[in-house]
């Protein structure tokens, strides 16, 4: 990251690419974190339901536990602003070693393929120093460019859910798509 970053952002990042670093989600990213999801309200619509204020970005950010939630902003290396996040949720440890990816871009950032180096570097990072041995990703059929995402990665498809997230108001269809640790990845940022 750059030198004028705060050393306080340095020390979080977790890893870094050509155009991105990821780091943990802090409480402090709020102000920013919500005027984006906000500015992003119709391309999020209605693949996601992120908070939109101070208060739903504090209880959002508070699950995030490091043992059964990792929450990482993808930013843009050169300013440290958020270009879009990464969650892991519903970690499983022991034989399993699975967890559940959320993600999505932020507006300015999208269709610069920053969110893909990001996501690149969340899946190194979850097969690395988090342990994990799989990922699933479970996405609307309609969302092509979620969809665009995961094959991009290697991600398989696994399977079928009618009726699987409650999102926007209404039942969601989801596809099931998952990768392994020790599956080829065709995308390696």
């Amino acid at each position: 990251m750059p030198d004028h970053q705060t050393a306080d952002a340095r020390a979080r990042v977790l890893a870094e690419g050509p155009r991105v670093a990821v780091r943990a989600v802090t409480p402090e990213d709020g102000p920013e974190f919500t005027r984006l999801v906000r500015d992003s309200a119709d391309l999020h619509h209605p693949w996601l339901s992120m908070p939109t204020t101070e208060e739903g970005f504090a209880q959002y950010a508070a699950r995030f536990d490091g043992e059964q939630r990792a929450g990482f902003l993808v930013c843009l290396r050169d300013s440290g602003r958020p270009a879009g996040f990464v969650n892991i949720n519903n970690i499983v440890r022991g034989a399993f070693r699975c967890g559940a990816l959320g993600y999505g871009a932020f507006v300015p950032s999208v269709g610069r393929g920053l969110m893909s180096e990001g996501f690149g570097l969340v899946l190194r990072h979850a097969f690395g120093p988090l342990g994990l041995h799989r990922l699933e990703a479970n996405i609307q059929p309609g969302n092509t460019a979620s969809l665009a995402l995961v094959k991009r990665h290697g991600f398989r498809l696994e399977g079928f859910s009618p009726d699987f997230l409650f999102i926007g108001g209404a039942w969601r269809d989801h596809e099931r798509w998952a990768i392994t640790a020790d599956m080829p990845r065709e995308h390696q940022d």
